[in-house]
């Protein structure tokens, strides 16, 4: 299992992929299959059959996981795409962004 730099609530952009260039914020991630859930990207159509939660049935739109790789930090100051490192303040370890050096 890797080091994952991306949390729930960052703002991400699509880097690779046929969502390429979309942003959105991360909902949820899945350390053990590498993937994370991104709001409004990857929308995907799953048909319901009518149940008591949703009477009427039909086609579903919801998010897909989207690989950790394929989705790449936006810096706040600069609007960018951005690697993410990791920098020691006093006693804690805070991650940092490499194009502005400034804490995320």
């Amino acid at each position: 299992m890797i080091k994952l730099k991306i949390k729930t609530g960052d703002v991400v952009r699509v880097i690779a992929g046929d969502h390429k260039g979309a942003e959105g914020k991360v909902v949820s991630v899945d350390r053990e299959k590498n993937k994370a859930i991104v709001e409004g990207v990857n929308m995907v159509s799953k048909h319901t059959k009518p149940s008591a939660k949703s009477p009427q049935g039909g086609i579903v739109k919801k998010e897909a996981p989207i690989h950790i790789s394929n989705i790449s930090l936006i810096d706040p100051k600069s609007k960018k795409a951005t690697r993410v490192g990791t920098k020691v303040e006093g006693d804690k370890k805070v991650r940092v962004s490499k194009k502005s050096n400034q804490v995320l």
